[in-house]
């Protein structure tokens, strides 16, 4: 590997980059210090040709030696003044053998990960790595403000543009990563993992760059984001914490000032803002009407008469119709301006028959992305809320769970990741389908909860793309 490092790090010279690219790759493999196998050499075909654009590219083995080659390809890009371009592409010839690869939903998923880890970790001020959003579109080239971006490689994105669908710049400070993570990536998806000696890194490499897949929220990041947009949304697929968290924030970050309640389709204006309810006279005439706050003019009048920060927490916010229940509060949900709005009553108290959301009132509101027959948010609505996306998360499984469940998670994870599409992706249950509980048998819990979940899923249609693999995880924990 520190050949290729070497060589991906150094300005191209014409007389020697076959030479010393072919060496280079030939030392990844085999036990005596390489990173693949002998067999993962024997499924390739190593190409290092003579071209106005060199390139030297790990390619599928049924190719022909030389001219133009198909399917998935690693390739090394040298050029005259800097390091060179690691990227992955499709060859000019189409997708096959590798549309099966290619095609998946997860492979795009995975290159656009790595990606962001890279820029994240090792990018400093400027990108130096992009992804195509979908791999397969050879019909779309690099957008021209990345190519911009980097103008030595101009003639690459000229001859390449539309068959490169992820790339990093090699230079000293990502050079080592980007060749270890592209190249663990291709020999993974081919069905190959690096040596035991390699396999350690290998795993840390993959758990970076998956956790841009499905990336933790903090108790501290929402703390964060209510202090400054004030409004927030907290959405994710079911079981991953989302009203326990939100509870916990309320008691130890605000205190319990606040309160947290629920929407569901009978929530009206009237319960939410406030209006006319009836109550008892105590005379012969039986029932008066008397105006009184809902649950956001209660909170509202909490936080005039404090000075510290309170909290409502609206559980299954997208349970209610919104945009109904809010009325003409809705004006006043603008996180960076104070606005005022009238009331049809006088409620009382120092809201009166004016609605201003204090400073100190913030809301935050949970919605389950799983549950698609309720519904979807308003684009008004939308833009005066900030959006966290909760993903399953791993270390949850990991910390909680037993080997039963560990291993139910990771089968359940893999087939999400590769096979779901974007709009099924928020559909990976949570980690709480998979903590293990001292009195519950864990086969039995994953049975009576986990499966009537995915057999919904399939019934109303929602994994269609990948029913199969999901039906065939159903039978094999039904077995356990």
């Amino acid at each position: 590997m520190d050949s290729l490092i070497e060589l991906c790090t150094k300005s191209y010279n014409s007389e020697h980059w076959s030479e010393e690219s072919e060496k280079a790759f030939d030392e990844l493999f085999g036990s005596n210090g390489g990173r693949y196998s002998l067999r993962a050499q024997k499924d390739i075909q190593f190409r290092t040709p003579a071209a106005k654009t060199p390139f030297s590219a790990i390619i599928h083995e049924s190719n022909p030696t030389s001219g133009g080659y198909s399917g998935m390809s690693f390739v090394i890009f040298p050029v005259e003044d800097g390091p060179a371009m690691i990227a992955m592409g499709v060859g000019t010839q189409g997708l096959s053998p590798d549309e099966n690869i290619i095609g998946k939903p997860g492979h795009s998923r995975k290159i656009n990960a790595i990606v962001r880890w890279l820029n994240e970790q090792y990018s400093g001020n400027e990108p130096i790595a992009w992804a195509k959003k979908d791999a397969v579109r050879t019909d779309i080239t690099v957008p021209q403000n990345v190519v911009n971006a980097h103008p030595k490689y101009k003639n690459i994105f000229d001859r390449y543009g539309k068959e490169i669908y992820g790339f990093c710049i090699a230079n000293d400070e990502v050079a080592d990563k980007a060749l270890k993570v592209f190249l663990d990536f291709n020999f993974e998806e081919r069905g190959y993992t690096p040596l035991s000696a390699a396999e350690d890194e290998f795993k840390e490499i993959k758990s970076n760059y998956f956790s841009y897949l499905m990336p933790t929220v903090t108790q501290q990041k929402i703390g964060n984001l209510l202090r400054q947009r004030k409004y927030v949304v907290l959405q994710g697929p079911p079981g991953t914490g989302k009203t326990r968290l939100a509870n916990k924030l309320l008691e130890e970050d605000y205190d319990n000032e606040g309160m947290t309640i629920q929407f569901h389709p009978n929530i009206t204006y009237e319960n939410f803002i406030g209006g006319l309810f009836p109550t008892s006279t105590g005379t012969e005439l039986g029932l008066n009407f008397s105006i009184s706050r809902g649950h956001l003019l209660d909170a509202v009048e909490q936080a005039y008469q404090t000075e510290e920060n309170v909290l409502l927490v609206i559980d299954e916010i997208n349970r209610a119709d919104l945009a109904k229940v809010l009325g003409e509060a809705i004006y006043g949900l603008e996180p960076y301006e104070d606005r005022t709005i009238q009331l049809p009553y006088d409620f009382g108290g120092e809201v009166g028959q004016e609605l201003t959301f204090p400073d100190n009132l913030h809301i935050l509101g949970t919605m389950n992305t799983a549950d698609r027959s309720i519904a979807i948010l308003d684009v008004a609505i939308r833009r005066r809320f900030a959006f966290l996306n909760m993903w399953p998360q791993v270390e949850v499984v990991e910390e909680k769970g037993n080997e039963m469940t560990k291993e139910a998670y990771q089968k359940l994870l893999s087939i999400f990741i590769n096979y779901a599409s974007e709009d099924s992706f928020d559909l990976m249950p949570g980690h709480s389908y998979f903590i293990a509980h001292e009195d519950v048998d864990a086969a039995t819990q994953m049975q009576t909860n986990l499966i009537p979940l995915l057999k919904e899923y399939l019934s109303q249609g929602y994994v269609a793309n990948f029913a199969d693999a999901i039906h065939a995880y159903i039978q094999e924990i039904e077995q356990l």
